[in-house]
């Protein structure tokens, strides 16, 4: 109970410092070997198993998305110290480079060991997520059109 309690102490302030652009907390998290995903075909998407990956991919996240912010509607953790999933259900909200205000929703699936996030999936509205980063490109975000970060791709697997 009080694992759970911590690591569930640790996901909500990782997502606070996210709601503030500041992406070092999560990055900190991170063990190895890690696995990174966001499922979709679009600028975000992509499988990331290193961390010159993933610190890019966050970058990316936050020039595209600079205003973005996280509510969490639950949270819900499992496991013993040495294999734990956590699981965030969130709604997203930020704003177009035209003001137009737009959000989101999706959920975080985390694996932990010994408190290190092994694996980060996440899953939301990608058919949203791709029409939003259409309208970005349009305005002018150039990130907002880029190929993913796959490290796979770069590997050649």
């Amino acid at each position: 109970m009080i694992y759970r309690s911590i690591v569930e102490r640790k996901l909500r302030h990782a997502f606070e410092a996210l709601n503030q652009g500041d992406h070092a907390p999560v990055l900190a998290a991170f063990g190895a070997p890690v696995e990174h995903v966001f499922f979709g075909v679009h600028a975000l998407a992509g499988t990331r198993r290193a961390m010159s990956s993933i610190v890019p991919w966050y970058a990316r996240l936050k020039a595209v998305f600079p205003d973005l912010h996280f509510d969490i509607e639950s949270l819900a953790v499992t496991g013993l110290p040495w294999n734990t999933v956590a699981m965030v259900e969130w709604r997203d909200r930020f704003t177009l480079r035209d003001g137009t205000p737009r959000s989101n929703q999706g959920v975080h699936v985390l694996r932990l060991k010994w408190g290190k996030v092994v694996s980060l999936r996440v899953y939301c509205d990608t058919q949203v997520l791709a029409s939003v980063l259409s309208e970005l490109q349009l305005q002018g975000v150039a990130e907002a059109g880029l190929p993913p970060i796959d490290d796979r791709v770069l590997a050649g697997g």
